[in-house]
């Protein structure tokens, strides 16, 4: 066997630093280091299958929101069409006839300075005028509680009460300004 070469006698500070050393060769311990890296993978692992299974289940709650928002979107067009087709001209006239509204007549425009252009006309009464309003029940409306089931026409000599609670003594035909038929509008 060969002879392993003596080093020289250390002295001063070298020697000092080298007593810091230990005297043999050390060997590390294997065990905690492979522990450690054992301990390191199965951690990983551990935090990717989390991860994995977290990022499935988002996307099964996205995959249920997404077909939630087109039965939402599709429910929303619907109703859409719906309401286009109860908003449509012929549907808003056959409602109105029902009501018993007629067209208005020739509309007068005022301008700011005060001005009348157009030369208003009166409304031309129809057949429903003339057979009156159909009663709230054939419409499928029910009055509200403590309010009769019909209403009773107002005439000029039983004007209601204004809200203050005092009411008129003149009588509709001593007006001092004379007052037109009000003339339905369609749409108000």
């Amino acid at each position: 066997m060969p002879r392993k070469p003596e080093l020289p006698e250390l002295k001063g500070r070298a020697a000092r630093l080298a007593r810091l050393f230990p005297a043999g060769r050390a060997k590390a311990a294997r065990t905690p280091f492979v522990l450690l890296v054992v301990l390191l993978l199965g951690g990983g692992l551990i935090g990717l299958l989390v991860l994995n299974s977290a990022l499935s289940e988002g996307s099964f709650k996205l995959a249920d929101l997404q077909k939630r928002t087109q039965s939402l979107t599709d429910e929303e067009q619907a109703l859409q069409r719906t309401i286009d087709a109860y908003s449509s001209p012929d549907a808003l006239q056959r409602r109105a006839h029902q009501l018993g509204m007629v067209p208005g007549g020739d509309p007068a425009f005022l301008d700011p300075d005060g001005t009348v252009k157009g030369v208003p006309g009166a409304a031309t009464p129809e057949a429903a005028v003339l057979e009156g309003p159909p009663a709230p029940e054939a419409l499928g409306l029910t009055p509200p509680p403590g309010l009769p089931a019909t209403p009773t026409p107002v005439t000029g000599a039983q004007r209601p009460a204004p809200p203050g609670g005092t009411t008129s003594a003149v009588p509709p035909a001593a007006s001092a300004t004379p007052q037109s038929a009000p003339t339905p509008t369609p749409g108000r």
